[in-house]
């Protein structure tokens, strides 16, 4: 973990231990940060599990801990992006609804669950991921899968870059059956696996760490949308021919 995403981290874990105390259950992050391949990161991922939910206090406590965090840890300290869940509901199947915001739930549940039972996360504070969470069928890792496609072509235009991205990320994912991993490591599976496309997946990866030029831009702009048919086509034929299906939730 790179030191100012290490000292996020710390500052983050006391925060929540000051304003919840023995409510505090468990904080795991996940996501990019939690792949040692990972080069840049725009957020960090986490969930943070409570006994029981938190007053109208705490609640202003936390809102004012992510301030001061984005304050003192720029830029990552404005990108937490994660979720407060009840430790009953991160106990279950069914996708945990937001403390703070409850118009929000995990839309990725079986996928973040999926990468913590792997063991990549960072445990920040509480006891073994495994005595919480509870390991994602196949169907609801499909369905999770269709929802990170909805969310891609959702923002084409907004988010090109990530949306290229994550389609390596969700190729490989249906083409190795291994819902465990990054868009660092998919894009680099991607760029040889798809040669005639790594033109695009680089331009994506240097926007990504915001070393994107004018070109890359443009590319990404403009090759996007072929690149999502492309990959939604690549999609349907591995699942018209896959025969033993089944998607590991463990690292390959």
């Amino acid at each position: 973990m790179k030191s100012e995403v290490r000292d996020l981290c710390q500052a983050f874990a006391d925060g929540l231990r000051d304003s919840l105390r023995e409510k505090l259950h468990a904080v795991y992050v996940y996501g990019a940060v939690a792949f040692p391949e990972t080069d840049y990161t725009g957020d960090v991922d986490f969930h943070v599990i409570v006994t029981e939910p938190p007053t109208e206090a705490e609640r202003a406590a936390l809102l004012g801990l992510h301030d001061r965090l984005a304050r003192d840890f720029p830029p990552l300290g404005a990108e937490l992006d994660g979720y407060y869940i009840l430790l009953a509901d991160a106990r279950r199947s069914e996708r945990p609804r937001h403390l703070l915001f409850a118009d929000l739930v995990d839309d990725s549940w079986a996928l973040h669950r999926a990468h913590i039972l792997a063991g990549q996360c960072i445990s920040l504070h509480g006891p073994d991921p495994k005595t919480i969470y509870v390991p994602p069928t196949r169907s609801e890792i499909e369905g999770a899968l269709r929802g990170e496609l909805d969310y891609v072509v959702a923002h084409l235009v907004q988010y090109p870059a990530y949306c290229v991205l994550n389609l390596c990320r969700l190729l490989h994912s249906h083409e190795t059956g291994d819902v465990v991993t990054s868009k660092t490591a998919s894009a680099a599976w991607a760029s040889v696996r798809l040669p005639t496309w790594r033109p695009l997946i680089d331009a994506a990866r240097r926007s990504y760490a915001h070393e994107d030029t004018a070109e890359d831009r443009l590319a990404l702009s403009t090759g996007v949308g072929t690149f999502y048919e492309f990959a939604v086509g690549l999609i349907e034929r591995v699942q018209t021919a896959a025969t033993d299906g089944g998607f590991r939730s463990e690292p390959v």
